[in-house]
């Protein structure tokens, strides 16, 4: 007779593939890079601003700002999805509802971006992202998780969340999106996190 005891507990066998490196996990790890801002919907605001106002260096507009009502008041979107953070675990079936950046885009009148977005956030959080790769379905202002409000250990009222990447590019606490004509490292970037953050091709960090 075998005694599994000294074998551990072995890992499930995905369904489908997930990217290399990953392993399932049927919970939901809550990692962040400080403590958990506590927000009040009464006064949160989400802005898109320009990379600058009128050509100045260093300045920017406001080209779309919505408080908690007019986020809800606009169309709403479920995204069912797996998500996979770079330390590993990835997270099949998971189920959000919230509104698009297209949406966004949509409303604020913004057809022309630049080619860059930096995403900020409550706690000082920042990550890059390429527009391409926030559009065209592909990236959602999330606020709901499992048909419940998004609590706020997992980045509620309203986080990012673009998760064909990382699951670090999908930032919490987010506040709004500031557009970049050049690409440029946010917060765990400049600690030496991939640029980009496919986990398809193993991009964790810088070379990868």
């Amino acid at each position: 007779m075998i005694n599994n005891r000294f074998f551990g507990r072995r890992r499930p066998e995905p369904p489908r593939p997930i990217p290399p490196g990953q392993y399932l996990e049927d919970g939901f790890p809550v990692l962040s890079a400080g403590p958990t801002p506590r927000v009040d919907t009464a006064t949160w605001e989400f802005t898109i601003q320009s990379s600058s106002a009128n050509g100045s260096e260093g300045g920017s507009e406001t080209l779309g700002s919505w408080d908690w009502d007019a986020l809800n008041a606009l169309p709403q979107t479920d995204f069912h999805t797996d998500i996979h953070c770079v330390t590993k675990w990835s997270k099949l079936d998971t189920d959000w509802r919230g509104v698009t950046i297209d949406t966004l885009f949509e409303d604020a009148g913004i057809t022309d971006p630049d080619d860059f977005v930096m995403a900020f956030c409550d706690g000082g959080y920042t990550t890059n992202l390429p527009v391409e790769d926030i559009v065209d379905g592909k990236g959602l202002l999330a606020h709901t998780y499992d048909g419940e409000p998004l609590a706020p250990e997992h980045g509620g009222p309203v986080r990012l969340l673009v998760p064909h990447l990382y699951f670090w590019k999908s930032a919490k606490w987010v506040r709004g999106l500031k557009f970049m004509d050049q690409d440029a490292p946010g917060f765990w970037e400049g600690y030496g996190y991939n640029m980009y953050g496919d986990p398809w091709r193993e991009q964790r960090y810088t070379g990868d």
